[in-house]
């Protein structure tokens, strides 16, 4: 058998700390994974596409198991025409159950040759999510105890505008 490859998609506006526990624990189980930054027609981003596969490709510069992505269409097409039959998604205890498996069904039923594999968040991160984590930036209040370094670092740059 081959390498175990997986993939983790979101929009990761902004990556946070919790994203962060998934994908170190997704290398456990998987030899790569490629973390896709996917594109959210519905939301407004804090942070401009390139400019987030940029930061994750500095968070993981030392993870040569990581590799960065950014993809605009459905995530199964990513995974099929990258050899990828594994796809990551993390499960925090505030409801996220339902979205998760129906996402997870609809992906199966688009490539039968894709399984998900879901991880349940860690009990001390399950309550940060990228919209409560925008929610704060925007009003002031200080994120980074719940991102990396390389995500408040840019944000308190961008917020000072230089």
């Amino acid at each position: 058998m081959g390498n175990k490859n997986a993939l983790y998609a979101g929009s990761f506006d902004p990556f946070t700390i919790g994203h962060l526990d998934i994908v170190k624990r997704a290398l456990k189980i998987f030899d790569e994974l490629t973390i896709v930054v996917a594109v959210s027609p519905n939301k407004a981003p804090l942070i401009k596409m390139s400019d987030r596969k940029n930061l994750l490709k500095k968070i993981f510069a030392d993870e040569p198991r990581v590799k960065i992505a950014a993809w605009d269409g459905l995530i199964v097409d990513y995974a099929r025409d990258h050899g990828i039959t594994s796809i990551v998604r993390g499960l925090r205890p505030t409801g996220d159950f339902d979205f998760e498996f129906q996402m997870a069904s609809m992906n199966q039923k688009l490539n039968e040759k894709i399984e998900t594999v879901f991880f349940i968040t860690g009990e001390n991160l399950y309550y940060i999510s990228s919209s409560l984590v925008k929610d704060v930036h925007k009003h002031g209040g200080d994120i980074s105890r719940f991102v990396p370094k390389a995500i408040s670092e840019y944000l308190e740059h961008k917020k000072e505008g230089k």
